[in-house]
């Protein structure tokens, strides 16, 4: 009996602008994405719906108590209250979403969010948060690595990376966490990667005003983390409210319904509906569905690395889709010679078979095997490659099920079997 594989995906990004590619046979209509998100098992909560900031959107209760909080923070101020350089009163639409974002924090109750704004207004003059993007706090080997800003979600929102498996090393963990000075030294850290994802966001009503959240369990020591997890969590809700978008958890171990026990305490029922928790072997039909391919870090089953930041926005990617039992090309024509062309290719979903080769225009020119034929599994990190041509000539790129090529064996050695059988 032949079973029928899930779906196969893969996304491809070229690096130059190269002559277009078309797969053949023609383009398979049920989009990348979709394909993805109806093999995965991802457990989400209810949806989340981010807010207006239009003050004409608002009801007119909220509009009153939005008022009211500007009158009571006025005849309450001793002086020019800001936060993230942005005067709290006097008229900038950029404070009404920051005031708009507090009284969410509190339900729309004015005196409970006055409360909660100046005690944020004290917090960040103790803690001096308006330098602290310049400060070099000695963390590199943490940069990159547990907690980073990386590219932006399909709707703009800049996307914030944690992960914390590094400090199952006792070593790491001591060097990191080994007592109270170095805590509040690592907490500082954390909120300078705060600080640097929210200079990206605009402030204004219909812009980009919150970040996207994407947190790596992976080999996270739950027990170890348990205090320095608390206070993150308890300063981030307590100083910085409806800055988050959602919170995308990935690669969610077994034991997540006691890690999340532990936390969830902390935490408004506001702040939990914007969850997305993914269970481990589902990172990257996760991501996609929030975050494009050519964003996603290669870690994470994408196409971005490092590089591709530094040099500016990446290269759109393009996906399809190869079902069970197919074989699919893309062709690169039109390549001149001595152009190089750059591709990247990611697969999730199901391993394929891939191979690469460039084609000659001129007759008794030979075909070039760039890319011998080989095997990509779901979970490898995307590949790059790159050609220069000699001559004029276009590149074929050929994709095929791994399970159609494994059903091809079985009926060949059946077949052989079958032979040898009569021979007999």
């Amino acid at each position: 009996m032949e079973a029928t594989p899930p779906t196969s995906v893969k996304s491809l990004n070229l690096q130059d602008q190269t002559p277009e590619f078309s797969p053949k046979p023609s383009p398979l209509k049920k989009k990348f994405v979709t394909s993805l998100m109806e093999a995965a098992t991802t457990l989400r909560t209810p949806f989340f719906k981010e807010d207006t900031y239009f003050i004409s959107h608002l009801k007119a209760s909220e509009r009153k108590a939005l008022q009211e909080l500007k009158d009571k923070l006025m005849a309450a101020s001793n002086g020019p209250d800001s936060m993230w350089g942005i005067p709290l009163l006097g008229g900038d639409e950029r404070a009404d979403v920051i005031l708009l974002k507090f009284l969410r924090a509190r339900d729309f109750k004015v005196q409970d969010t006055l409360n909660m704004l100046q005690t944020c207004l004290s917090w960040r003059k103790d803690f001096e948060t308006d330098g602290i993007v310049e400060e070099d706090l000695g963390f590199k080997e943490l940069e990159g690595v547990v907690a980073y800003m990386h590219a932006y979600d399909r709707e703009g929102h800049p996307v914030c990376y944690n992960a914390y498996g590094v400090f199952k090393d006792k070593e790491m963990y001591e060097r990191i966490f080994g007592d109270d000075e170095k805590l509040k030294k690592f907490l500082r850290w954390r909120v300078q990667v705060l600080e640097r994802g929210i200079k990206l966001l605009h402030f204004k009503p219909g812009g980009i005003n919150s970040i996207i959240q994407v947190t790596d369990l992976k080999d996270m020591p739950k027990r170890e983390l348990r205090v320095a997890s608390n206070h993150i969590l308890s300063l981030f809700q307590d100083n910085y409210p409806e800055m988050v978008a959602r919170k995308i958890f990935i690669n969610v171990p077994w034991y997540f319904s006691v890690l999340y026990s532990m936390f969830s305490p902390f935490l408004t029922q506001r702040t939990k509906s914007k969850f997305v928790i993914s269970k481990e072997g589902n990172v990257a039909e996760t991501l996609y569905k929030f975050i494009r391919p050519e964003d996603v870090p290669v870690q994470y089953g994408g196409l971005s690395r490092p590089s591709n930041v530094l040099n500016g926005s990446p290269k759109s990617a393009s996906e399809f889709t190869v079902k069970g039992g197919e074989k699919v090309n893309i062709q690169i024509e039109d390549i001149e010679a001595g152009a190089t062309i750059s591709w990247d290719i990611v697969v999730g979903g199901w391993e394929l078979e891939y191979s690469a080769e460039f084609v000659p225009i001129a007759e008794g020119s030979y075909t070039i095997a760039v890319e011998k034929q080989r095997r990509i599994a779901a979970d490898e990190e995307a590949i790059h490659s790159s050609f220069t041509a000699r001559e004029a000539g276009k590149m074929l790129l050929g994709f095929q099920s791994c399970v159609l090529k494994l059903t091809q064996d079985f009926l060949e050695k059946r077949e052989r079997g079958k032979r040898n059988a009569e021979g007999n």
